[in-house]
């Protein structure tokens, strides 16, 4: 019942991790996208939001908390060999999917949520090709990010305690 109590302890933090990162991706993109633009084919200029490059630090930096929580208390989900994966149960077939679908997640999220930032840390006005909806599209992959990852929690934590 203990461990029970810890893995929903464990996902409730996860999401909260990986919900406040969407929302300050999301809350980056608004700040950034109340700054006046000058747009002539697809070169922009625009005035950097330092409010949107602190909140997309913030969510990036939520965004690899909640990986390594999960990833360091889900354990390693780890098939090495192609008869290591046929012999496996389907707990860990599903957690070694999800894991690999996590860091995926993980390294699309923080990119946009970097790069967006990062348009945004210069002082002075920038101008280069549109760089769309970054911080937004970062924050969605938070989202994102939170449903793989508690789902790889939760299957790596089931696959660990089947009977071998």
């Amino acid at each position: 019942m203990a461990k029970m109590i810890a893995a929903v302890i464990v996902c409730v933090l996860v999401l909260a991790l990986d919900i406040t990162a969407g929302i300050l991706g999301l809350q980056a993109q608004a700040a950034q996208n109340k700054t006046k633009k000058v747009t002539v084919l697809f070169i922009q200029c625009e005035k950097p939001v330092y409010k949107a490059y602190q909140l997309g630090l913030a969510a990036a930096v939520f965004l690899v908390v909640a990986h390594a929580v999960a990833n360091f208390l889900g354990g390693c989900a780890c098939i090495c060999s192609q008869l290591e994966f046929i012999r496996a149960s389907i707990n860990r077939k599903l957690a070694a999917t999800l894991i690999i679908l996590s860091w995926i997640a993980l390294i699309v999220g923080f990119s946009l949520l970097l790069a967006g930032a990062m348009s945004n840390s210069k002082s002075k006005t920038s101008c280069g090709f549109v760089h769309g909806k970054t911080l937004g599209l970062g924050g969605i992959m938070c989202f994102v990010h939170a449903g793989i990852t508690v789902a790889y929690y939760v299957t790596a934590t089931a696959a660990a305690h089947e009977i071998h």
